[in-house]
C-alpha cells in the first residue's frame, strides 16, 4: 500500500481535532448564588474550623447555591448550608462580600455572581452530611482549609472571615 494513503486519515483526524471550533456562544446568562464560610471553633476555643464541600470535580468548596425566586441571598446562603451539609443550627454573622465566576455551558456563557457570609455552627454535636453528588465534606483546620480551597477569591474571604472571627467584629 503506497505510503500517502496510509497516512491520510491519520492527517485528516489530526486536523478534524485541531480546528474543532467550540459551539458559538449564542447567550449569556447570569445565575446569583448564595452561600456561607461556615465555621465552628474548637473545643479548647483557641481555633478556627472551616466546613468544605468536595463537589462532583473533587474541588474543595464552601457550600453555596443558586437564589430562588423571592429568596434574599442571605435566605439562600442558609437554605443552602442546610441542604449541602445538613447544618441547621447555624447563624449569620456578616456578610463578607461577593465573588465573580464565569464559565461555559454548551452554547451559554454564564456569569455566577455568588454572595458570601460568615456563618457559625451553633451545635457542636451537629454533623455534617454530605448530598449524593458530593464527593465529600468535613471541617478542616483553617490553614488546612487555605490549603484546601480550589477558589482563589474564596480564599481572601476566607482571610478577611478570620479577622472578623478573631477580633469579633462582626
Amino acid at each position: 500500500m503506497p505510503t500517502e494513503l496510509y497516512k491520510e486519515p491519520k492527517l485528516e483526524k489530526f486536523r478534524q481535532v485541531v480546528l474543532r471550533k467550540k459551539p458559538e456562544i449564542k447567550e449569556i446568562v447570569r445565575e446569583p448564588t448564595a452561600g456561607g464560610i461556615v465555621f465552628r471553633m474548637t473545643p479548647d476555643q483557641h481555633d478556627i474550623e472551616i466546613l468544605l464541600i468536595q463537589d462532583s470535580k473533587d474541588r474543595w468548596t464552601i457550600p453555596k447555591g443558586h437564589i430562588e425566586p423571592g429568596e434574599t441571598a442571605k435566605q439562600t446562603a442558609v437554605r443552602e448550608i442546610g441542604e449541602e451539609s445538613g447544618l441547621k443550627n447555624v447563624d449569620v454573622l456578616t456578610w463578607l462580600g461577593k465573588i465573580h465566576f464565569k464559565y461555559r455551558r454548551l452554547e451559554k456563557l454564564v456569569l455566577m455572581t455568588t454572595q458570601v457570609y460568615l456563618v457559625q455552627s451553633l451545635d457542636k454535636n451537629e454533623r455534617p452530611t454530605k448530598e449524593k453528588w458530593m464527593n465529600g465534606i468535613r471541617w478542616f483546620s483553617f490553614a488546612d482549609a487555605l490549603d484546601a480551597i480550589e477558589y482563589a477569591d474564596i480564599e481572601k474571604l476566607m482571610l478577611i472571615a478570620k479577622r472578623k472571627i478573631r477580633s469579633g467584629e462582626y
